[in-house]
């Protein structure tokens, strides 16, 4: 009888280590650097607190002006639409983004050609700077180009 339950316990033994080591070890996958940055632009809409425009203030143009960023996790593309522009602004009604690849710090607009935008995002605070050449979207009639700050908030 003695026999029998070493054998018995000797069994249980072995199979409780046969599955223990079978089971893999649960490691955290990071999260993605885009879907980090996707959950900090798209929480809410940027309302503008401050505008520059070659170290000139712009507020009053921009009062009104919000920037609403979207997407889906695990997407290359994204999109982003404004309202409360002026009549000419260097930000389209609506667009594409992408993330600079290599970059934590730029994104890609969809414009032609592509504006690079510098952007540096909070839970609460957005700042994106860029250069823009070209005419200002709506009219076309009058030209915006310089070196752009838009700082934003909920």
């Amino acid at each position: 009888m003695k026999f029998a339950s070493k054998i018995v316990l000797a069994l249980g033994i072995v199979c409780f280590l046969m599955m223990y080591a079978g089971c893999k070890k649960h490691k955290d996958e990071p999260v993605p650097f885009t879907d980090q940055q996707l959950d900090l632009l798209n929480k809410a809409v940027w309302k503008v607190t401050a505008v520059t425009l070659g170290g000139v203030d712009k507020m009053s143009d921009y009062a009104n002006f919000q920037l609403t960023l979207s997407g889906t996790k695990g997407q290359t593309t994204f999109n982003f639409s404004t309202s409360g522009r002026p009549a000419l602004s260097p930000w389209p009604s609506s667009g594409q983004f992408t993330f600079v690849t290599g970059s934590t710090t730029n994104l890609s607009r969809n414009d032609t050609p592509p504006v690079i935008v510098q952007y540096a995002v909070t839970a609460t605070n957005l700042n994106m700077s860029f250069s823009f050449t070209g005419n200002g979207y709506t009219n076309r009639t009058a030209n915006v180009t310089g070196d752009w700050i838009f700082t934003f908030g909920h």
